[in-house]
């Protein structure tokens, strides 16, 4: 396998959100050429990939997932020609572009929804989902949007109602329509003679809805957001989308090497599994592994039963974070310590699959505060103050200890952490104990072991309900990883065998490091040691 690499399987793949990343113009925003800025950085810390959530012309109602435009950049980021100079910079690095295509759904501002609502003869007027009102006059059935209320828009002028699963500004496709289904599948095409590497796939399986728009029906229980009180069997994951991935496979297969990830909406692990495979999607992200609670025994269920359902015949991939969810930084760390931090990056960076890390991970940013007045996801305004939104992960990267981090010389469009002092780039790389420096020796780590980058897994029974223990095994290689998610040292026996003699390569956590003594390798709380067996 260590013969034949590729980019998207053996290696990693971090998220940008670019409004967030680097600004070089001072207005506030991220921007391409602050991207070109930091590829030596992003070089250095051994990805392989970028992925840029949506960078085409856009409203911004939802920050980029709200297309205008599929055929340029938008203004604020660049344009065409410093997209090329980003491909063209990140490929001399070996670094891969992944673009973020939005294709369930368009901005109203969009050409085409803009000719649909003229008139119902309008050859556009089909390309979107209109619907008579019921019989009653009222709404076509009882499907709501994810973003909160109906998922129907009534226009006065045609007297319809058009669809959306997310805001009102974001009218769904009619992918039933050839032309619809024609024009999605060129944009592919167009982006991969720009040279770009691969596609991140938005809410993927909501292409198609029910052609009869049957109601959902109820689901039993409380929920407190009425949009999970019905079994969305209408409105998402139709079967008509196994035939749309295998063509997007198809298209991708006529360039070499190229990589398409899809982004599984509302759907469980095993429906997930369905759309990948050889004449499908690379892959798809799963959110068990994700949302997992802190423990050895969760985290080892969601790990076990992602890599069984990929099988020998497809490649995991794992995240916990990117632009839609909670930092595990917010989630998990205690104050300002990263011992919690290490240790589930040693887990995410040694299991099968590919990990995605998201910007600023590698340094650990959490989570900012907000106000009411300061959200701007539209789903944190709707939800307030059950949910205050996804700004919060959304915060400038924290490049140094200078005004808003180094991101921008003018006013930053979210504000950056208050730790930003403390935590940033700069303080990092600076210091052999921080966070930055413990991924970059994991990932050489990761990059130069095929049991790591390339090996099956083997999940192996614990005596601790808080260790987690797998192996790692390729090309006569075999690694052994153990994982201590309690707050107290804990023993592990080392197994024997065919190859008896266990060699740490590598531990944490700083304070006191895990250490061998005869068979038996010790871990302080939170701590983990990576093994590579030599037989005598």
């Amino acid at each position: 396998m260590t013969n034949n690499k590729l980019w998207w399987k053996n290696g990693i793949i971090y998220q940008i959100y670019p409004r967030s990343f680097q600004d070089t113009n001072g207005d506030g925003i991220g921007d391409l050429a602050g991207i070109v800025q930091h590829l030596d950085y992003l070089q250095e810390l051994g990805i392989d990939g970028i992925w840029l959530s949506p960078i085409m012309p856009s409203p911004d109602v939802d920050f980029g997932y709200d297309v205008s435009d599929y055929h340029t950049i938008d203004p604020k980021f660049g344009n065409l020609q410093d997209f090329d100079r980003l491909i063209n910079e990140a490929h001399k690095r070996d670094i891969h572009i992944i673009m973020d295509l939005v294709l369930n759904h368009t901005s109203d501002q969009h050409r085409w929804f803009q000719e649909s609502r003229k008139s119902v003869t309008n050859p556009y007027h089909d390309w979107y989902l209109w619907r008579d009102p019921n019989p009653q006059g009222g709404l076509p059935n009882n499907w709501l949007s994810h973003f909160g209320g109906t998922a129907w828009e009534y226009d006065e002028t045609l007297g319809k109602y058009y669809y959306h699963m997310f805001n009102k500004h974001q009218p769904d496709l009619n992918w039933r329509n050839p032309d619809v289904r024609s024009m999605m599948l060129d944009i592919f095409r167009y982006w991969l003679d720009k040279g770009v590497d691969g596609f991140r796939l938005d809410v993927f399986n909501n292409y198609y809805k029910d052609k009869d728009f049957r109601d959902n029906p109820t689901r039993k229980g409380f929920n407190i957001r009425k949009f999970d009180s019905f079994e969305h069997l209408y409105d998402t994951s139709q079967p008509e989308m196994i035939d749309v991935v295998k063509d997007i496979r198809a298209i991708l297969d006529q360039y070499p090497e190229r990589y398409v990830v899809g982004e599984t909406f509302m759907a469980d692990s095993a429906h997930a599994r369905t759309y990948i495979g050889e004449d499908r999607l690379h892959a798809g992200f799963d959110y068990a592994y994700t949302h997992s609670n802190f423990s050895a025994k969760a985290f080892g269920k969601a790990i076990q039963y992602w890599d069984a359902l990929h099988g020998e015949e497809a490649w995991p991939n794992y995240f916990f974070n990117n632009h839609d969810t909670e930092r595990s930084s917010t989630r998990f760390a205690k104050g300002e310590d990263d011992s919690i931090l290490k240790l589930l990056a040693a887990m995410h960076l040694t299991v099968r699959g590919t990990p995605y890390l998201y910007y600023g991970e590698e340094i650990g940013m959490r989570d900012i505060s907000l106000t009411r007045s300061q959200i701007q996801d539209p789903v944190g305004r709707y939800y307030w103050p059950f949910y205050i939104g996804r700004d919060g992960c959304r915060s400038p990267m924290q490049w140094n200890a200078q005004e808003n981090a180094g991101f921008t010389a003018g006013k930053p469009w979210l504000h950056v952490h208050k730790n930003y002092k403390v935590r940033n780039v700069a303080n990092q790389s600076n210091s052999p104990a921080s966070l930055l420096s413990f991924y970059k020796q994991l990932i050489q780590l990761r990059r130069q072991h095929p049991a790591l980058n390339a090996g099956s897994i083997k999940l192996l029974e614990a005596p601790d309900k808080d260790l987690l223990v797998y192996e790692r095994s390729a090309e006569g290689e075999r690694i052994l990883v153990v994982l201590n998610f309690g707050k107290s040292i804990k023993t592990y026996q080392l197994p024997t065998g065919e190859f008896n003699q266990w060699e740490l390569i590598f531990v944490g956590n700083d304070a006191i490091t895990s250490h061998m003594s005869e068979n038996n390798l010790h871990l302080p709380a939170y701590g983990f040691g990576i093994l590579i067996s030599r037989s005598e």
